[in-house]
């Protein structure tokens, strides 16, 4: 369930009362994780898969109602954020709500807090908050179109004070942002629950990341990427999908020790109890096509160091809880990275029924160190997919999902999920819901636009639901 998509007055849904309430619905449901789409900050094509920065958050998330309640917004300011429509408007949120959150600024008076945020997270914040700050300088343009002094990232950090005004904007937006969501996480895990975030594997060329490590990355003397990633051509996209993200220059980043890479992780696990990393297949060999192409047709195939990488992590962080996104081309260099981290990887139901003896059929996992999806952000809302599945494929499914009398074959195909093997089981909320996708679907990969806006109705949270959810969590042996 992403955070965007909670019910929220104010157009898209943060980190306040209706998120803790939703923590409060999962207990009663009897569910153990809730994972969260990418808390990063959105730019253009409002994807959190493409963020100016990968460690930063969201100012979106920040609640205004909590502003409010610390004196920074009055009731009548918090009624000129009102937003009623059902889908989020990206572009509306722009103006909107940076209006507010630059008012409510203007109100605050930096406290031991706050100072204690600034020096405790130094290390990325003062970066963030400098390229947020040119950002607003030239307009939003592209790091690599503002002028010579601020292209190169330590002649602007040289002339950062004469920014320190909005630069202080920007460091308050992510201590709010932190305050709030450690306060959400620390109400979850009252309740028993635990995050699962997400983390793309790439980051956004036009980001604080590349800015201010250019050397990270495989770019020319122009910091143009050489090469961008994506996909290769397949039955789906006879041209590949062109994904545009810079490349990271690995043989530097393994010289180095990982640096960047340990600092990334870092991060995350200040946000999330449980890492899903987006891509897994990326750490053993990528897909790189030339950058100007304009298909990905004349990519090709490169090795990466994902074991040694993976070992470091490790070395580094011995606890660590991380589910390995293996979904896609999966080949040998693939397998091995995965049995060498000893990651759980996903196992995607609308994947398993075209092939008889598929290897996510749940009959067919090999042991309980996986995660099973009824389906995901990316996919068909599964009363979508079902409409649509027909033949061979539908009559795999009927064969190994046993319909159970009085129930829907979307919920058939949860308890499917549910009754797996598998350690950790994850239900989209719009599977739960039974939408469509026209109700509900949340990203049409390799499509530009109307991803992302989805919001769950105000009134989601029934006894008819609850009762559906516990119900269903507590005869699979889910709950008890």
């Amino acid at each position: 369930m992403p955070i965007s998509s909670l019910p929220s007055k104010y157009g898209i849904g943060s980190f306040g009362k209706e998120a803790h309430g939703f923590v409060d619905f999962l207990g009663a449901t009897g569910q153990k994780c809730w994972q969260v789409l990418p808390l990063n900050p959105t730019s253009y094509g409002d994807s959190p898969y493409q963020s100016p920065s990968s460690v930063a958050g969201n100012p979106y998330f920040v609640d205004l109602d909590l502003l409010a309640e610390k004196g920074l917004l009055t009731a009548e300011e918090l009624k000129e954020q009102r937003h009623g429509g059902t889908r989020v408007d990206y572009g509306w949120l722009f103006g909107a709500r940076y209006a507010a959150l630059r008012l409510a600024h203007s109100r605050f008076v930096p406290d031991r807090a706050y100072k204690a945020f600034v020096r405790k997270n130094a290390s990325w914040l003062e970066n963030y908050a400098l390229f947020m700050a040119l950002k607003v300088h030239y307009n939003y343009a592209p790091w690599t179109q503002w002028e010579e002094s601020h292209r190169e990232y330590a002649q602007a950090y040289a002339q950062r004070e004469t920014f320190e005004e909005e630069m202080s904007f920007w460091r308050w937006v992510q201590f709010e942002f932190f305050t709030q969501w450690d306060a959400l996480v620390a109400h979850a895990h009252s309740k028993g629950i635990c995050i699962i975030g997400d983390m793309p594997i790439y980051v956004a060329h036009d980001s604080m990341d590349v800015w201010a490590a250019p050397e990270q990355f495989l770019l020319d003397e122009q910091y143009n990427p050489t090469v961008v990633a994506g996909c290769p051509p397949d039955g789906f996209s006879p041209d590949g999908q062109l994904w545009g993200n810079p490349i990271y220059n690995w043989a530097l980043m393994e010289e180095q020790g990982f640096a960047w890479w340990i600092h990334r992780i870092a991060t995350a696990f200040r946000l999330y109890d449980i890492l899903r990393i987006d891509h897994f297949r990326g750490f053993a060999g990528y897909y790189n096509v030339p950058y100007g192409d304009a298909t990905a047709r004349g990519g090709k195939w490169d090795p990466a160091p994902g074991i040694a990488l993976f070992r470091t992590i490790r070395e580094t962080f011995p606890k660590a809880k991380i589910i390995a996104e293996d979904l896609g081309f999966i080949t040998d260099d693939v397998r091995e990275l995965l049995d060498d981290t000893g990651f759980p990887g996903m196992k995607m139901l609308h994947f398993a029924f075209y092939d008889p003896e598929h290897e996510y059929l749940p009959r067919r996992f090999v042991n309980a160190n996986c995660v099973v999806y009824a389906s995901s952000h990316d996919s068909d809302c599964t009363r979508t997919w079902l409409r649509h599945l027909s033949g061979e494929a539908r009559r795999r499914f009927n064969k190994e999902c046993p319909h159970v009398s009085g129930q829907s074959r979307t919920y058939d195909l949860i308890e499917c999920a549910l009754r797996s093997i598998a350690n950790l089981a994850i239900v989209p909320m719009q599977d739960y819901l039974q939408l469509t996708n026209e109700q509900g679907r949340m990203n049409t990969p390799a499509t530009a636009e109307g991803n992302w806006s989805w919001r769950i109705s105000p009134r989601y949270n029934t006894a008819k639901l609850r009762d559906a959810m516990l119900t269903m969590a507590q005869k699979t042996k889910r709950a008890k």
